[in-house]
């Protein structure tokens, strides 16, 4: 009895062991995987900017930082980033009031509508606004039948500073939205009534008490806003680059274009200070969104007002902005994709469907661009789910130090714009790897490992709502019961978190197929991927190859939101982006 006894704890001793060492080995994964894809690379990027040479040469800091090219540079991206952030928040907090606090009907189509253009690389949207406002466009020729004035022929009003504010104002206000939203959502109803009662005007009670108690939720939209934009590379580039409009991000892209020793270390430089301007930038809205507190007692009640008898010219209003800045551009994208020659009016005559066959069989360069972004894509998309999924549980169940860090480091990576991602990958990968002496550079895998590290955040935020939504006491039970780690997660929490997962994976589907910003610095001529192959497109004169592309990205995007529609009654509330 005493031998059998003895077995049976040296098996327990064992098993408990096992689960312990699959947790640690587990753990130590992670830390390897964010450690060399985020943290490394960034530290790189540091010390190639300040220490070229090896030696940290502060002179040389100091007088690139200081010469008329860095200074016009990040002066216009500083104005361009503000500029279009207040944009931004104007129509994102004007939209959120809408949809939270208004009867509006039709609210699910409208910002299914309003959220798309955020969807749409940016890239594409700069190409089908530029076709929107062409002196040859349909707009351009109704305006003509008109007798109305319109732009002089060869003038393109969006090849300009305020070209480029006004475009990335109205891309990035569905992020202000969306965070604007969300807080208006816990607006306390007891407030606004009391309010009311006391004899206080709309607009007293909008000044008084709904937009003090947003402006945490405000200020957060607008960070999000001011490192979008200021991160920004297809708009930015796309009309910045042939207007003259120097910014940092377009700095980076013609620099590394260029030859000679300095052209990394330059590069280093002006990615790091596109990174201080958006953390800046995100630190003090965060300052300003927090100097009061906003905190109400008590779960709020929802509070909603009657647009009573200006209903139709609100709505006509609402649905005239989404024809403007979502039909327009895309119907020009569309017309130009139609026809053989940029310019064309489409008729009988003209309405074709080369662009299309080319994009999809008869230029290998596409085919090519899109089957490699579908290979990465969907490669890291399962390697940063399986992530996910494992870092949620420890953070929501397991919160040590360690994984605060790389919960932060997966944060810091995602909030940074992703062309200094791409920099750091390029400036960390550019040798050979120790010991197998292997060189991702040139190669896809330089691709993939950017977007592990960029996008991990994205997987990961509706994974932990998944997770938070899961009772503790199903994985205690299960422990108790001897399972293992891998067990508990296999046969327990994997299959209950999947459904918001999947939706991570969606969403990663829905950025990194069409990305731009991560790849546009580590594509080469045999590794190619289909978000720079647009801007590509477009500066080699084949205008209307590239709307054809555009607008099959614009088709697979609105496929991947309807698929991630049908999984919504399965997720938490607030999964995805566009739910009303």
């Amino acid at each position: 009895m005493s031998v059998v006894s003895n077995e049976w704890r040296n098996a327990t001793r064992g098993g408990q062991r096992w689960r312990l060492n699959s947790e640690k080995l587990i753990l130590t994964l992670m830390v390897l995987l964010i450690g060399l894809l985020s943290v490394a690379p960034l530290l790189r990027l540091v010390w190639t900017a300040i220490a070229p040479q090896g030696v940290p040469d502060m002179a040389r800091l100091t007088r690139l930082i200081a010469s008329d090219r860095v200074l016009i540079a990040s002066g216009n991206t500083l104005l361009i980033a503000f500029s279009s952030t207040l944009i931004s928040v104007l129509l994102g907090t004007a939209a959120a009031w809408l949809v939270a606090l208004s009867d509006l009907r039709a609210k699910t189509a409208w910002v299914f509508a309003f959220i798309l253009p955020l969807m749409i690389p940016p890239q594409v949207t700069a190409l089908a606004w530029l076709q929107a406002l062409a002196p040859s466009s349909p707009l351009a020729l109704l305006f003509g039948s008109l007798g109305l004035p319109w732009f002089a022929p060869g003038e393109q009003p969006l090849y300009s500073l305020s070209g480029i504010v006004l475009l990335l104002g109205t891309h990035n206000a569905p992020l202000v939205f969306l965070t604007v939203r969300a807080g208006l959502r816990r607006l306390p109803a007891d407030l606004v009534e009391a309010a009311q009662i006391s004899g206080a005007s709309r607009m007293r009670v909008l000044f008084t008490i709904i937009l003090p108690l947003a402006r945490p939720a405000i200020f957060a939209g607008a960070a999000l806003t001011f490192v979008a934009a200021a991160g920004n590379f297809g708009i930015q580039a796309m009309l910045g680059i042939p207007a003259r409009v120097p910014t940092l991000i377009t700095l980076v892209y013609q620099q590394l274009n260029g030859i000679g020793p300095s052209a990394l270390p330059n590069t280093a430089v002006y990615a790091l200070l596109i990174a201080v301007i958006t953390l800046a930038g995100m630190a003090a809205s965060a300052w300003l969104g927090g100097r009061h507190d906003v905190r109400v007692n008590g779960a709020p009640r929802l509070w909603q007002q009657t647009l009573g008898r200006g209903r139709m010219a609100i709505e006509g209003t609402a649905w005239l902005w989404m024809v403007l800045t979502l039909l327009l551009p895309v119907s020009a994208l569309l017309i130009t994709a139609l026809t053989s020659g940029y310019g064309q009016a489409l008729t009988w005559q003209t309405l074709t469907l080369e662009n299309f066959r080319s994009a999809l069989w008869g230029y290998p360069a596409v085919r090519h661009a899109f089957m490699t972004s579908l290979g990465l894509t969907t490669l890291a998309a399962m390697i940063l789910t399986s992530t996910a999924l494992f870092l949620a549980y420890f953070l929501s169940w397991r919160r040590t130090k360690l994984v605060r860090g790389l919960w932060l480091a997966s944060e810091l990576t995602y909030a940074l714009p992703g062309i200094v991602t791409g920099v750091a990958a390029m400036l960390f990968f550019l040798r050979p790897l120790p010991i197998i002496n292997v060189s991702l550079y040139g190669t896809v895998w330089i691709i993939l490992a950017a977007y592990l590290a960029n996008f991990l955040a994205l997987v990961l935020r509706p994974t932990l709502a998944g997770f938070a939504q899961l009772e503790p006491a199903l994985d205690e039970a299960a422990r108790l019961c001897g399972a293992s780690f891998m067990r508990r997660m296999r046969d327990i929490l994997l299959p209950l978190a999947a459904p918001s997962a999947l939706a991570g994976t969606v969403l990663v589907f829905l950025t990194a197929l069409n990305e731009i910003q991560v790849s546009v610095l580590l594509v080469t001529s045999q590794t190619q991927t289909i978000g720079p192959t647009i801007v590509f497109l477009d500066e080699g004169g084949s205008a209307s190859l590239a709307a054809a592309v555009g607008c099959l990205m614009i088709l697979v995007v609105c496929l991947l939101m309807g698929l991630a529609t049908r999984l919504a009654r399965r997720l938490p509330q607030g999964v995805l982006p566009w739910q009303a």
